[in-house]
């Protein structure tokens, strides 16, 4: 970066918990961005490894690396709302802990928005296995560059729990800077569980424009054992708390208001079917047959079987721990 150019280009964010194994790859591929100007800024969310250290030492060796060393855990939500608030980019672009991008994946997505005049990019991604398989792509070129621009409906219709479709939540957006601020958008701290779908339904609703570039620039990393976060009730409940505020913040159009409601069945849906689960499991005949009764839809999903379709269910909604949403049929 020049003297005279004292704004970079893009701020990329990476909220990172023990994280001290994969970091150092992930920083080091921000770096690498072919003909932009960047900033890296590491937050890290009071993780009781050695990575801190591990981010300082390459932060010594070259100066764009800042670290946010956070003194609570705040989650992946409120960490990155720390690298949003310090960053100095004209974009903000998030990288995951474990998660690289490829060189070119900068200067395509910003050249493409800044094209059309958009205020957010998204990307496909390939998606690498720990266990060995080859390496996909998650979603056909051709598909995402027929679509162009993500909607909000589109957005929306994508994460209905346990609809055979393409789940757009797996992409890792860049926004500008100045979008997110004007609107006074940040991740929702107290979501541990789906804050990156309510941000970006929360920019769309916003009426931010979304472009897509259909080439692969991110990434995704599957390990095997690497899942921490377990989908439990009490996370689907906070998910339907945190739409019926998206609800009350924003007017939706009739067809992304249509595709909200069907979410809202669906997670509701989720909800019973969780239920069920821990019923069987505790082998409570009664409240098993209560619940079947209130929601019969929750009792069809035990035609398939029970590892199955709570996989299905994980992969919608922890689509940042778990598996990539491939296309199915249910």
């Amino acid at each position: 970066m020049s003297a005279l150019q004292t704004q970079p280009d893009v701020s990329f964010i990476i909220a990172a918990y023990k994280a001290s194994d994969t970091i150092v790859a992930a920083i080091d591929s921000a770096l690498s961005q072919d003909n932009v100007s960047l900033e890296v800024i590491v937050v890290d969310d009071c993780s009781p490894d050695d990575m801190r250290a591990v981010v300082h030492a390459v932060a010594q060796r070259d100066p764009r690396v800042k670290l946010i060393a956070l003194d609570d855990n705040r989650g992946p939500g409120g960490a990155r709302n720390a690298g949003i608030d310090a960053a100095q980019g004209r974009w903000i672009a998030v990288l995951d802990s474990d998660d690289v991008i490829y060189p070119d994946r900068t200067v395509q997505m910003i050249g493409r928005a800044e094209k059309a005049n958009a205020d957010i990019a998204v990307d496909n991604l390939d998606v690498v296995y720990s266990d060995g398989r080859a390496r996909e792509t998650m979603f056909e070129p051709a598909f995402l560059e027929a679509k162009a621009y993500l909607t909000l409906e589109d957005f929306i219709r994508s994460n209905i729990v346990f609809k055979s479709t393409f789940n757009f939540g797996y992409m890792k957006p860049m926004f500008r800077r100045s979008f997110l601020n004007d609107n006074g958008l940040r991740f929702r701290p107290e979501l541990r569980i789906g804050e990156d779908y309510l941000l970006l339904a929360s920019a769309l609703a916003s009426g931010g424009s979304c472009v897509i570039e259909p080439m692969p620039g991110y990434v995704y990393h599957v390990r095997q054992g690497s899942i921490s976060r377990v989908l439990e009730i009490h996370h689907v409940d906070a998910m339907i708390e945190a739409d019926q505020n998206f609800l009350r913040e924003f007017t939706l159009l009739p067809a992304a208001t249509d595709a909200q409601a069907e979410r809202t069945r669906s997670l509701i849906e989720a909800r019973h079917f969780l239920m069920l689960v821990d019923s069987i499991k505790r082998r409570s005949v009664g409240e098993t047959v209560k619940i079947a009764l209130r929601d019969p839809i929750a009792l069809k999903h035990l035609r398939m079987p029970i590892s199955i379709r709570l996989q299905k269910l994980r992969n919608t909604l922890l689509p940042s721990s778990l598996s990539p949403a491939t296309p199915s049929r249910n």
